[in-house]
């Protein structure tokens, strides 16, 4: 007989069951599973942070590659430096025309007015046009639109590049029929915006339009002396005195200008800007970099009227031009008329020319409780004459026939 079981003693828990197999086999498991959930959620974060990475990634400005050269000298904005400024600003020296090395294609255009009734004709194989109007010689004069012209390389020597912007470039150039120093624009087609009628009919850009209207015959303005329509650009061939300087480096040179140096060169810009307005044309650009000073006769020039457009009674809804030079109704309301808006840039024009910096560089919406401060040094003329063109409200700014019969444009002291 086999021995019998011990009993348990009274009052003692029984012992617990021994664990089945599939018990066993589910704790040798936990870990594994355990460990399995960890990296799964370790890796579901990770990848969550990866993702954000790469897409904070691709969101970030990538560096702008740089265009490919044109086929022609590259382009001129409404802010580009003068035909004639110097060429040390601008030192780099110019392919041969009509060659594939030209500068790379800058990237922020000027915003422009649209004009009811610009329409741009189709492409041309190539067209050309000559402006009455002196030029650097008697013999300056080009057979008229239509007729078959030399190569430019056969006309003119091409030098060095004078400025550029995203609108077009402009270099020195030679004619080499008399020896004159000329200026070369060259405007891609594609940015030419608006597109007028000369009054033989040809269809032409609106820059040369308003040129024709204001160059013939009157000194202060460039002279146009010969323009060619090609396929892919516009070239427009312009006076360029051989001894000149732009009005910004003129300054600069100077540090800044004596009353009666700003005085003399700021008459001959109104009386620019004064034919310009009998002629119905707006420049809408006026500043020092638009200003030629010829340095041999001290003859003052306005230039470039690619942000120019025709004068109108009505108020203008679209800005053309330098912002840092608009006027505080345009950025506050967003609208501005032509007349007013002349003169709070001839203001800051004569400020730049007296006082050698811009009176609103550090702000660009400027107040209307804005309180111009002026140097002590100033006569009390001049500091009068910069107030009334710098109002805030554009009914309170004078005409330029006020401008003109100002004391300080007489040269009369004020009581």
């Amino acid at each position: 007989m086999p021995p019998a079981r011990p009993q348990p003693r009274a009052g003692l828990h029984r012992a617990w069951p021994r664990p089945s197999r599939r018990v066993l086999a589910s704790g040798r498991l936990w870990p594994y599973w355990w460990w399995h959930c960890w990296a799964a959620i370790c890796a579901w974060g990770w990848g969550g942070i990866a993702s954000l990475w790469l897409r904070l990634a691709g969101a970030w400005p990538r560096p702008q590659r740089r265009p490919r050269p044109l086929p022609v000298p590259a382009k001129d904005t409404c802010s580009s430096v003068a035909p004639a400024a110097s060429a040390a600003a601008c030192p780099a020296q110019a392919p041969p025309l009509g060659s594939a090395a030209a500068g790379p294609e800058p990237l922020l255009p000027r915003c422009r007015e649209r004009m009811p009734g610009d329409g741009r004709p189709g492409a041309l194989e190539g067209r050309s046009g000559a402006v009455a109007g002196p030029g650097p010689s008697a013999d300056s004069r080009v057979p008229p639109a239509g007729k078959a012209q030399q190569g430019l390389k056969e006309q003119y020597r091409l030098g060095s590049l004078l400025g550029c912007g995203s609108f077009g470039s402009v270099f020195a150039a030679t004619r080499l029929s008399d020896g004159a120093p000329v200026a070369i624009k060259s405007v891609p087609r594609k940015r030419v915006g608006h597109w007028g009628e000369l009054p033989d009919g040809t269809s032409a850009p609106l820059e040369i339009v308003l040129l024709a209207k204001v160059s013939t015959g009157f000194p202060g303005v460039v002279q146009l002396l010969e323009w060619l329509e090609l396929p892919n650009d516009v070239l427009m061939v312009l006076e360029r005195p051989e001894r000149c300087q732009d009005l910004q480096h003129f300054i600069r040179a100077r540090g800044f200008l004596p009353e009666e140096v700003a005085r003399e060169l700021f008459r001959q810009v109104l009386e620019a800007v004064r034919h310009c307005t009998s002629c119905g044309v707006l420049h809408r650009d006026i500043k020092p970099e638009n200003i030629l000073v010829d340095l041999a006769t001290g003859q003052a020039k306005l230039i470039d009227f690619g942000c120019g457009t025709y004068l109108q009674d009505t108020a203008y809804t679209h800005f053309a031009g330098t912002r840092s030079y608009s006027p505080p109704e345009w950025t506050h309301f967003g609208w501005y008329y032509g007349r007013p808006a002349t003169i709070w840039s001839l203001g800051i024009l004569l400020h730049q020319m007296v006082c050698r910096e811009h009176p609103f560089r550090k702000s660009q919406n400027i107040s209307w409780d804005h309180q111009l401060s002026l140097p002590q040094g100033l006569s009390q003329e001049c500091q009068d004459l910069i107030r009334r063109c710098l109002s805030m409200l554009d009914l309170e700014r004078p005409s330029l026939e006020e401008l003109l019969c100002h004391p300080w444009m007489q040269d009369i002291h004020l009581p």
